[in-house]
């Protein structure tokens, strides 16, 4: 489901739609493929948890196996899947990999946002 809080990235586009947006707000994003179950459990929690966001975290999903999309999950050093990359400012914050709860998914972005505004 694509909205302004989730995107659907490839090589072609990722250094515009990931590394240049990381510069204005956090971007995580989704390594994962369409035959992998943790990949397909994790995928409500992250709209949720985008949802809730409202815009100040994006979500760039990317399809491992749709053309050269491997190829920067080899540049990334993606070892299994789903892995979640933050980046901020151009370069990776932080990771974490498998399917996790939606507690620890927001932990995971408030500790490791340097960017994010506090909510009022």
């Amino acid at each position: 489901m694509a909205s302004k809080n989730i995107i659907y990235v490839n090589l072609d586009d990722f250094d515009e739609k990931v590394i240049k947006e990381s510069h204005t707000r956090p971007v995580i994003v989704d390594f994962w493929a369409e035959w992998c179950p943790p990949c397909n459990a994790i995928s409500p929690t992250l709209d949720k948890i985008m949802a809730d966001y409202n815009g100040s975290v994006l979500l760039a999903k990317l399809e491992v196996d749709e053309g050269d999309n491997m190829k920067l999950a080899g540049q990334y050093k993606v070892r299994g899947f789903p892995t979640i990359i933050l980046f901020e400012e151009g370069v990776e914050i932080d990771r974490f990999s498998s399917a996790q709860s939606y507690d620890f998914i927001d932990q995971f972005i408030q500790q490791n946002s340097r960017l994010l505004k506090p909510v009022s």
